[in-house]
Order: C-alpha cells, then sequence, then structure tokens
C-alpha cells in the first residue's frame, strides 16, 4: 500500500499548542468551570484544575495552535529535496495561511496529509480551531460524510500499530528504533507552554516544530524500507 503512494503527494505536517491563556486565573467563571469537568478525569486527585491549566494547551475547546510546520517532497532530475516551512503569529491568521497552502496546491483525490498521531490530535485540533474561528474547512479537513476509505489521512502512528489498538508509541521511540536522528534534541512538548509564554521565544518552537515535521517524513520513508533523508536534501523555506 505504501509503495504505491507517491511521495510527492503527501503533505507532512506538526503542530504546537499551548493554553489559550498563560494562567488559570485570566480565565472567566463558566471557562474555570468547564475546565474543571474537561480535565476531571486526567487530574484524578493529584492536581487541581488550576495546577492541570498548563496542560490545558491539548485540548482544543481550552488551547490554540501557535505553529503549524508543513513539508513536502520533490523530486526533479532525479534529486530529491524535503522543504518544509513554518507558519506563526496571530492563531486565525496561521489557519487562513494553511488553508490556502491547502486549498491551492493539495487539494487534488490523490492528496494526502501525514502526521504522527494526526488522526487523533493534529488534524481534527486544526479543524476544531478553524470552526471556532467560523472558518470554511479546507476539503482535506472536512469529514463530513466521507467513508473510512475516503478520508485523507495518513498516520505513521495507526501504521506503525499494524492493526494493534493497546498502544502508543511516541514520536521520539519510533525515530530511535528506526534509527532517524531524534527531533527531540532541545525541547519536547511539556516545555512548548513555557518556552512560549514565559521564554517568549517563537523562534526556538518553530524549529522544534519542523524538525518533527521531518522526523515524520522520514518515519514515512523508512516504512517504505527507503534511504532517508540527508541533511543536504532538507530545505527550510
Amino acid at each position: 500500500m505504501l509503495q504505491r503512494i507517491n511521495p510527492e503527494h503527501l503533505l507532512f505536517l506538526d503542530i504546537e499548542t499551548v493554553p489559550q491563556y498563560p494562567s488559570f486565573d485570566q480565565l472567566d467563571e463558566t471557562t474555570k468551570q468547564l475546565w474543571e469537568l474537561k480535565s476531571k478525569y486526567q487530574r484524578k486527585d493529584d492536581f487541581t484544575p488550576e495546577e492541570f491549566y498548563d496542560r490545558a494547551g491539548i485540548w482544543a475547546e481550552f488551547g490554540r495552535i501557535i505553529c503549524i510546520s508543513a513539508g513536502y517532497f520533490t523530486l526533479k532530475n532525479d534529486v530529491r529535496h524535503f522543504r518544509v516551512t513554518s507558519f506563526h503569529g496571530e492563531e486565525k491568521h496561521i489557519l487562513k495561511e494553511f488553508g490556502s497552502l491547502l486549498q491551492s496546491h493539495f487539494n487534488r483525490p490523490y492528496h494526502l496529509l501525514c502526521a504522527h498521531n494526526g488522526k487523533e490530535f493534529d488534524f481534527p485540533y486544526i479543524a476544531r480551531r478553524m470552526i471556532i474561528h467560523q472558518m470554511k474547512l479546507p476539503d482535506k479537513l472536512n469529514l463530513f460524510g466521507k467513508k473510512p476509505w475516503e478520508v485523507p489521512h495518513l498516520d505513521t502512528l495507526e501504521l506503525w500499530k499494524f492493526g494493534d489498538y493497546k498502544t502508543f508509541t511516541s514520536l521520539k521511540l519510533m525515530t530511535h528504533v528506526l534509527g532517524i536522528p531524534s527531533p527531540k534534541d532541545d525541547i519536547d512538548g511539556s516545555q512548548v507552554r513555557d518556552v512560549f509564554y514565559d521564554e517568549k521565544d517563537i523562534d526556538r518552537i518553530i524549529k522544534y516544530c519542523e524538525k518533527d515535521t521531518v522526523a515524520v517524513a522520514q518515519i514515512f520513508l523508512r516504512l517504505r524500507n527507503e534511504p532517508i533523508l540527508k541533511e543536504d536534501e532538507i530545505l527550510s523555506v
């Protein structure tokens, strides 16, 4: 199946998210109550809603996107490159620019989106935030009425499961076991909130997001038993 897919028809992506506000105190009372209910199962008795708010970025209802990195393969005169670009700034701007990319360059029936755990996180998160901002969903994110085999999404985590639904394998673990240079050589997802709100270092987050996007593409190549990208084949645009 994977061998039949033209790598140039894939758009690889990764998103970085943070809580909508720097601190729990900035939420209105209704949102505080809703957050308490939403996070109750995950918190159990170990954390108060306020203590747990640092993790609010993983829920689209309480978080927001601060970066989307997207990458794609190009092949010209038998020379392969992987180009990666990032969208950042105000969330609505990020979503608008990313939506425009999908509609203008990845809108054909054979185009697919690919991410690690994308079906559970990246793809629905982007779609939900677009709906919240009253934006029209690009065709590649609008799954209403689609049959499972019509969904234009590829998930490297799902591919690695081989039908096993009992386990989660992180991007870092997959790159390690597959012999791919680790993208987690600076920060990890748990630190993005602090780097964004406290250190105000969006460039560091963009670099991290782009490395994850490259890692997803590398995993795709390894799952096809193909050579991974060399450093000089990766271009940031």
